[in-house]
């Protein structure tokens, strides 16, 4: 290949400057090569290559032509194109399937000077073809094995396609349900989302990032995003040191900790600086005090944006600020490829940055075995084997059924008889096929999602009728995938009722369409959209027998359903296989375990909520009848459905919780509970342990989760839950962002979700 006969050419010209390996060659020679074996060869890469070479690989694209077809010809198409063949390209983002990545990648290594492979990335987030849960959706099954699974099927899917890099987990904690982001993340708490970025780091990864079924992983968006002001999307954030070390950080170094290859800076600003140009956050916490040796890629534009964020001057000062503060790749600003090379020259950005950066990501090209072949991923034998196989569908269900969270149950409504009765099925996301699938679901096919009418169909012995009581939607806005919503057609409610009044009991499928929840799409209201809270109250008139199942990708204000629909079902937006997953909770055949991941508000003036909060000074009534105590007049302080909060078809009894003390000895502190299944089926219960440190240098929250254990138990079944506190679990991080831990008292509380009363202390 050209590439390889090029590069021979180099290291000859390289040896007459200095010494040099040998038998060193530029290819990858094993699968699991040594970090200094890659960095030499790196290196010696570096060393002959141009300095708009090294810029061009810090220059990603996004697919800018049918790659299989004729070369552009003009306009920025035709420029881009002249930058591939140059060798001015590192990465291009959303070329997918092997056909189209085997003919950009061909460019790249055979018709460039020195053939460098490109790095394919895509944002696969939740699923390639075969789509698993919504990440908040999955952050509620608390199953950091299914969570891990789903993300090994996403990367085996995308990898069978030719894409080697997903821009993803997003591990940004949000308190703020009008955000539509929170659907991609793993929701308020820092502990389990640092779990969950764990999870789903290795799931994608592996622990080989050569091996053809793993992709490299980039933990997004660092950092602050998920506290934009008010719930909408690119806003500003504001936050104290306490909460960016405490609660912002923590799933970020955990990804950096699993070994995570990518990050990716966010759009907002954190204290007045965009990230893309924050020094603090990319070299100073991320390359500096963490170590991190992978590469920091900007997000779409963000870099040009910094420009109206009023930081930049023009496109050349926001390219010098990113480079100095360590944002290693441009994604779609064009800047660097454009300005860099003279700011080099001008001696306003050292060279020495643009070396660390090429150097970064030239590591993970030899890491994903590119050198060795850059065509790894392009088989279509594997492509057509691999993908929506049964095995992946198979994990995606099984995922989905973990996910689901049963949030009521009065009188046992749940599970369904299977036979002797008539059922309505009432809405029209009960037959949708396409909303299951969720946002940021690009590659997936549309409509190809199991609904809730078909999984329910799949059971024969009850009479089932359907009826869609009214559109949620009914079309497109002038915005890419953004929909329009009903807010006057009732003309289905007539059928709706009737169907409500020959039936037993109704199931009521109502929420958010699949793009109603993502990036861009933040709600001032978190109501039911439309005319759906019409419907609900209409059929309840009649027939208040009602399950409702919950479409949805972030918490909604469910207070009338709460007080007047005997059984809730919270079955997000749950992919390929989520109609069966439903029906089978629905029926008996898998019994919830799901816990929430974000509480569910009463108000949406409540927002942002979440369980750990502070206690202020003021946190109870001072006297009586007096009003000046932390709260609204006109609703209560608590979420409708607090943070961990999910029911089963069983009970679970907590008695005899146990501190004992040994952290002046040993370091440790161990706490322990009886755990019995006091109903009359098997279940799954997720044991939950918060601890409060009740005076510190730094004020802390009345709770904070430190250790949470998935547990089966038959009826009757008891079994003793173990969890250990350590110095991780005690400590916390004061505002110089140091780690402390403090004497003093602490309270530890062990229950079903964060509300539990359950509790006991100790004192170190």
């Amino acid at each position: 290949m050209k590439y390889i006969f090029i590069l021979f050419l180099g290291l000859v010209a390289i040896s007459m400057t200095g010494p040099i390996d040998n038998d060193l060659n530029l290819k990858s020679t094993s699968e699991t090569e040594p970090s200094e074996v890659i960095a030499k060869k790196v290196d010696s890469l570096l060393a002959i290559m141009t300095l708009e070479e090294k810029i061009g690989q810090m220059n990603q694209y996004n697919g800018f032509w049918n790659v299989t077809g004729p070369a552009p010809e003009n306009g920025d198409a035709a420029k881009k194109y002249e930058h591939l063949k140059k060798g001015y390209v590192g990465s291009m983002l959303n070329v997918r399937g092997v056909k189209e990545v085997r003919a950009v990648q061909k460019i790249a290594v055979e018709e460039t000077r020195l053939g460098i492979p490109l790095i394919i990335g895509f944002d696969a987030i939740h699923g390639y073809k075969t789509t698993s849960p919504i990440p908040l959706a999955e952050s509620a099954s608390w199953d950091m094995e299914a969570i891990r699974l789903a993300a090994e099927v996403t990367a085996k899917e995308a990898a069978a396609s030719g894409i080697n890099w997903t821009f993803a987990p997003m591990v940004d904690i949000s308190r703020d349900a009008r955000w539509g982001r929170v659907m991609e993340g793993g929701g308020e708490d820092p502990y389990l989302g640092s779990k969950i970025a764990e999870a789903r780091v290795k799931g994608f990864q592996g622990d080989d990032l050569s091996n053809i079924y793993t992709i490299a992983a980039c933990a997004k968006h660092f950092a602050g995003y998920g506290f934009a002001e008010a719930g909408r999307d690119y806003n500003t954030v504001d936050v104290g040191t306490s909460t960016l070390y405490n609660v912002i950080l923590p799933p970020f170094k955990a990804a950096k900790e699993a070994g995570v290859r990518t990050f990716m800076n966010s759009f907002n600003d954190l204290n007045g600086i965009p990230a893309t140009g924050d020094k603090f956050l990319q070299r100073d916490i991320l390359k500096g005090e963490w170590g991190f040796t992978g590469f920091v890629v900007s997000d779409w534009g963000s870099m040009r944006e910094m420009i109206p964020h009023g930081y930049a001057k023009d496109g050349k000062h926001a390219a010098e600020l990113a480079a100095i503060a360590g944002s290693d790749m441009d994604m779609e600003s064009y800047l660097y490829v454009e300005h860099l090379a003279n700011l080099v020259r001008e001696k306003k950005v050292d060279e020495s940055l643009i070396d660390d950066s090429v150097r970064r990501i030239l590591t993970l090209k030899y890491e994903l075995g590119l050198f060795d072949d850059p065509y790894k991923y392009c088989d279509e034998t594997r492509e057509k084997e691999v993908i929506n196989s049964k095995e992946n569908h198979d994990a995606v269900l099984d995922v989905a059924k973990k996910s689901i969270v049963l949030l009521k149950n009065d009188n046992n409504m749940l599970p369904l008889k299977k036979s002797g009765q008539k059922i309505a099925l009432i809405g029209a996301l009960a037959s949708d096929k396409n909303s299951p699938l969720g946002s940021w679901r690009i590659a997936a096919d549309d409509n190809t999602a199991i609904s809730v009418l078909e999984g329910m169909q799949a059971y024969k012995g009850n009479e089932l009728t359907f009826a869609k009581g009214a559109d949620v939607s009914v079309g497109k806005t002038q915005f890419v995938f953004e929909t329009k919503i009903n807010t006057t057609d009732r003309s289905g409610f007539d059928e709706a009722i009737e169907a409500a009044k020959k039936a037993d009991k109704v199931v009521m499928v109502l929420g958010e369409v699949g793009f109603q929840s993502g990036e861009g799409r933040s709600r001032a209201n978190l109501d039911l959209p439309g005319v759906q809270q019409d419907l609900l109250e209409a059929v309840h008139k009649v027939n208040p027998n009602i399950v409702l199942v919950l479409n949805n990708g972030r918490p909604l204000v469910l207070n009338w359903a709460h007080e007047n629909i005997p059984a809730i079902v919270e079955g997000w937006h749950l992919g390929s296989q989520a109609g069966h997953a439903i029906a089978q909770v629905l029926y008996g055949d898998y019994n919830p375990s799901g816990k929430l991941p974000m509480s569910f508000p009463r108000s949406v003036g409540q927002v942002p909520i979440y369980y750990n909060h502070k206690n202020t000074g003021r946190p109870t009534i001072p006297a009586p009848n007096l009003v000046f105590w932390t709260h609204y007049i006109d609703e209560d302080n608590s979420p409708l459905y607090p943070f961990g909060h999910g029911l089963s078809y069983t009970n679970f009894k907590y008695e005899d919780l146990q501190v004992t003390n040994n952290y002046r000895v040993s370091g440790e502190v161990k706490v322990s509970v009886n755990l019995t299944n006091s109903g009359n089926v098997e279940g799954k219960e997720v044991v939950q342990l918060y601890t409060r440190d009740l005076f510190a240098s730094v004020t802390r929250p009345v709770k904070e989760l430190k250790g949470f254990e998935l547990v089966s138990l038959k009826p009757g079944e008891s079994k003793i839950i173990e969890f250990t506190l350590t110095q991780a679990e005690l400590g916390f991080y004061n505002n110089k962002g140091e780690f402390v831990v403090e004497r003093g008292e602490f309270e530890v509380f062990v229950g079903g979700s964060s509300a539990t009363t359950n509790k006991n202390s100790f004192e170190l």
